[in-house]
């Protein structure tokens, strides 16, 4: 099995702004994993907030070349436990590398990876559309020049109520908002009242990740559900968020992929919390392994290609929130 690695510069149709950064593009890496004329791809992008670089993720797996060679026919599970025992370090990279592997497992069995899982994608929820944090004008436009039946709404700001307030003049689409840790508690629960006014669905992350006291607050007061994001980074975060979240956004690229994701998920249904998936600011190749995920979630965020000037894969096709799968066995994806 080989190895075959090609970064990318991903340029945005928009300047991106969350609470803590703004960006114009996006470095993401590619992971192909290629065998007897099959191949299968991953993604994962850098993220300063997590010290992810595409140089760091690509010497890391370069290191792993020998022992990635000698894993063909290995179920996805025992690749996924064998690779993560050499990077503990980096969930980015095994990321990338554990949808490679999953795309080109499901392609060499001829079925895609919804298929191969046994999931039923009659009932798949709708994606969200998300606008940064901008001017109160830009943030219209966007939204004009997009028009969804779901917003994700970036906040964080000094005038996060005029935000939603105004916002709601131009649409009757269901909003939620994503704080990015950029508030506090008490801030929160009088947020939410004034949110739930402006039709807000739920509020994603509030506070810091590590403020458990303050996640505990929010939960027994909020009259908003409230979604760990970088609370909920790796398995056993599920159960940390037990009772402080009302549910938990799994991104695939801090859990390191779509096993350990399936896990979450399953556990977080178990203990009865609302399940949700995101995304980064990713090309087709990552947006399309998660759309096999989706009859497993309550909520999806994947319009990260959406927000791209430039994609560098076809696969999943996104119309107006609801998703297609392509033709193609395993996740879908070619790069063009």
């Amino acid at each position: 099995m080989q190895l075959i690695l090609r970064p990318y510069v991903l340029k945005l149709r928009h300047t991106f702004t969350i609470s803590r950064e703004s960006r114009d593009e996006q470095p993401s890496l590619i992971v192909e994993l290629k065998e007897d004329g099959i191949s299968g791809f991953g993604e994962a992008t850098s993220n300063p907030y997590y010290n992810i670089t595409i140089k760091g993720m690509m010497n890391d797996l370069q290191q792993l070349e020998p022992l990635i060679a000698d894993s063909s026919g290995m179920a996805p599970e025992e690749f996924w436990e064998k690779m993560k025992s050499q990077l503990t370090h980096d969930m980015f990279a095994l990321c990338a590398l554990d949808l490679a592997y999953n795309d080109l497992y499901a392609r060499k069995e001829g079925k895609k990876l919804y298929e191969l899982w046994d999931y039923d994608i009659s009932h798949n929820p709708l994606t969200d559309y998300t606008i940064g944090i901008d001017t109160i004008e830009k943030m219209v436009s966007k939204m004009k020049e997009m028009p969804w039946p779901i917003y994700k709404i970036k906040l964080g700001s000094d005038r996060d109520i005029e935000i939603i307030t105004e916002l709601r003049k131009h649409t009757d689409a269901i909003f939620r908002v994503d704080a990015n840790c950029g508030w506090t508690a008490d801030e929160t629960i009088a947020n939410a009242i004034a949110l739930k006014e402006l039709g807000v669905e739920f509020i994603e992350q509030p506070l810091p990740a590590d403020d458990w006291e303050g996640h505990k607050k929010v939960f027994e007061h909020s009259v908003l559900p409230i979604i760990a994001d970088e609370s909920c980074q790796v398995e056993a975060d599920v159960d940390k968020c037990f009772e402080h979240f009302h549910g938990v956004n799994v991104k695939l690229t801090k859990c390191g992929g779509l096993t350990p994701a399936r896990r979450m998920l399953v556990k977080a249904r178990h203990l009865g919390m609302k399940t949700m998936v995101g995304c980064m600011t990713e090309s087709t190749v990552g947006i399309s392994a998660i759309a096999h995920l989706l009859p497993l979630l309550d909520y999806v965020d994947m319009d990260g290609a959406l927000l791209l000037a430039n994609d560098i894969a076809t696969g999943v096709r996104i119309e107006d929130g609801e998703i297609f799968y392509s033709d193609l066995h395993g996740t879908g994806v070619t790069l063009t």
